[in-house]
């Protein structure tokens, strides 16, 4: 019996744990209702962020006047005069909405060479790119899309503006300020350009070099003019956004990307203070995406164009954010274009090449490429460091193609003169990391022979030749590697020397260049773009004939060739020639040969190899073999003074016999 209390304790515990819960949840359940009921209040009594509100102006009419002004009254509502000892600001210190953000409004865009308006009723119909009724302001759902086709005007053909008249007003308003009832409370009227002078780089001059002088002087002058060329473009699609709540704006610190879009009330009214006043739905004449690769260069051989229209809301974060971005591409094109430094090196067509790709390229693709950009980059820079290390490392000559190296060297110098002749405005980066290569490909050079500056036997034109002496005398798994590489290097002059002759006829035959140094760099560049990959044919062959691979850098090659795997995928996310793309997959030949080479000569990295080497894991495995001697020592001692300490015993004990 007494048990049973104590049995029923449990029991009671475990009941007011679940009421406990239940009460939690409930609780939470409570406060969530709570929460909701104080919002439906709040938006009931108070306005909450209602877009608009209802007023009764001057003359007792009721209007629907914006919530969002703060201490800025609704212009409907706004004063007569200034207050007293209050000074009237030409400039506007802030800016008020005019309109509700949930307003409907009606807009016409017309087409002219004029910036001066003219009535609606008399423009031409072709000339009326768009005409909307009925638009609501904020919301996300509205989207108007209208396309026509029209003709050029004369002046546009000869390097005018075609620009844009856009009227915009409340529903049912009437939106031409030429009109005797036009009402600026209710509609207002801008222009746009909507053709773009675009820095253009002038095209180099290129002939071909087997015509005679009298051909080269039919062709006609190069254009001497100094500065840019600049172009009149044209793009077909234009977006325009209505950006409607901006709240108050402190309008003379405002991003002048977003200001070029804003529209102040026309008749100069102020507040009663005479600093502040209000603004206008800002329509946002979007050309982010307008690309220059897709744009029309106009002259009098364009005779019509057509125009697409699309209207849409747009976030203000968003609005701010392509406005500011389009305005700095163009500041820096326009900055290349007048010769004026840039960072990095760049003309500002980077932003340019972003937007291609977002166009054009699927999101889901475009993700993974990005990230295996950033594993490109990480493996690229592993292998760099395991190259070096490898040949700090390497304690002999086996197995190395100096010539290998000595053609890369050649190959890297020849690709940097082609960058500096034939890029204009090429990043100093991308010279940079080219130049560096070079300089590591001749350190290469020192770390397997010895470069030295020789007198030039007799009867040379040179006073001084490089020669290049190797640093102590070859063992005989070296000289075989001499002889293997140049073996391999023989072959591939009889295979390489007539293709590079081949491209080089069909070159100076087809293709036009600017001079005979022109002509030799970019044959020379092609064939080192086209054949580069056979560079490393020779310490195949040597692998081969060495049946090692022991005294490869293993570490790298995994990560070039994990790197040319990320190749193959760049190729089918990023535009280029099908042959170009079909280059991409030469070097897996090669790491596929490699891969077999490495399943058929294994190499054991436990023990020294036959060059004298440890692997790549040598280091480490010495430095595990040391605690291991040491352990083995410490058991011997051990041993020994086991050994001795029974070895005395039995001399005492057979001492204590004796004395018996």
């Amino acid at each position: 019996m007494p048990e049973a209390p104590g049995g029923a304790a449990p029991a009671g515990d475990g009941q007011r744990e679940q009421d406990g819960g239940q009460s939690m949840f409930m609780k939470i359940g409570q406060g969530i209702l709570l929460w909701w009921g104080m919002n439906m209040v709040m938006k009931q009594f108070m306005g909450g962020n209602k877009p608009q509100a209802t007023v009764k102006d001057a003359a007792g009419n009721v209007v629907q006047v914006p919530a969002n002004t703060g201490d800025i009254p609704p212009y409907q509502l706004r004063p007569k005069t200034l207050d007293e000892g209050a000074v009237y600001n030409q400039i506007p210190q802030r800016l008020a909405p005019i309109w509700p953000t949930d307003s409907t409004v009606d807009i016409v865009v017309t087409l002219s060479d004029s910036f001066i308006p003219v009535k609606i009723a008399s423009v031409p119909k072709k000339y009326v790119a768009l005409r909307e009724t009925g638009f609501k302001l904020g919301n996300s759902s509205e989207n108007r899309i209208a396309e026509t086709t029209f003709d050029v005007p004369a002046s546009v053909q000869k390097n005018g503006t075609l620009w844009g008249h856009f009227y915009v007003g409340l529903t049912g308003a009437n939106l031409d300020p030429k009109e005797p009832n036009f009402d600026p409370a209710t509609a207002f009227h801008f222009v746009y350009p909507l053709t773009q002078y675009i820095p253009r780089k002038k095209v180099a001059k290129t002939r071909n070099l087997l015509e005679g002088k009298e051909a080269e002087q039919e062709e006609e002058p190069e254009d001497l003019t100094p500065g840019p060329i600049i172009a009149n473009c044209y793009h077909p699609n234009t977006s325009l956004s209505f950006v409607p709540d901006l709240g108050i704006l402190d309008y003379p610190t405002m991003h002048p990307a977003t200001r070029q879009f804003l529209n102040v009330e026309r008749t100069g009214a102020r507040d009663g203070s005479g600093q502040n006043s209000w603004y206008y739905p800002v329509l946002f004449v979007n050309s982010f995406w307008q690309l220059k690769s897709h744009m029309t260069v106009l002259n009098e051989t364009v005779k019509t164009l057509p125009m697409r229209v699309d209207l849409t809301n747009m976030a203000s974060w968003k609005f701010s954010t392509m406005a500011a971005i389009e305005m700095s591409s163009r500041q820096q094109a326009h900055q290349a274009a007048f010769g004026g430094p840039l960072p990095g090196g760049g003309d500002g067509s980077e932003i340019e090449m972003i937007k291609e790709i977002f166009i054009d390229t699927n999101p889901y693709l475009l993700g993974v490429t990005a990230v295996v950009s950033v594993a490109h980059i990480i493996l690229e820079m592993l292998a760099f460091g395991s190259d070096i290390a490898h040949y700090r490392k390497k304690k002999d000559n086996v197995g190395i193609s100096v010539r290998s190296i000595l053609a890369n060297v050649f190959m890297q110098t020849v690709i940097f003169l082609y960058l500096v002749d034939n890029s204009q405005n090429t990043s100093w980066m991308i010279l940079g990391s080219q130049g560096i290569g070079i300089f590591i490909e001749l350190w290469k050079i020192t770390t397997v022979v010895d470069v030295r500056i020789r007198p030039s036997p007799p009867g040379s034109l040179i006073p001084y030749r490089i020669s290049f002496e190797d640093k102590y005398k070859l063992s005989e798994t070296e000289e075989k590697t001499k002889e293997y590489d140049e073996i391999a290097f023989k072959y591939m002059y009889i295979a390489g020397v007539p293709l590079l002759v081949a491209y080089a006829i069909y070159s100076l035959v087809y293709d036009s260049h600017k001079s005979w140094y022109s002509y030799i760099i970019t044959t020379l560049v092609g064939s080192v773009y086209a054949y580069g990959f056979l560079m490393m044919v020779p310490s195949l062959y040597i692998n081969y004939r060495l049946k090692s691979v022991a005294h490869m850098p293993a570490k790298a090659m995994m990560y070039k060739f994990l790197n040319t795997f990320i190749d193959d995928l760049f190729a089918f996310t990023i535009k280029m020639p099908f042959l170009h793309r079909l280059a991409t997959f030469r070097d897996d030949i090669i790491f596929f040969i490699y891969l077999y080479q490495r399943w058929a000569y294994k190499t054991d990295y436990s023990r020294v190899n036959e060059f004298g080497q440890g692997g790549d894991d040598e280091p480490k495995e010495e430095a595990e073999a040391i605690p291991e001697t040491q352990e083995e020592k410490v058991e011997g001692a051990i041993q020994k003074s086991k050994e001795s300490t029974q070895a005395s015993g039995r001399d005492i004990r057979g001492a204590t016999k004796k004395r018996k």
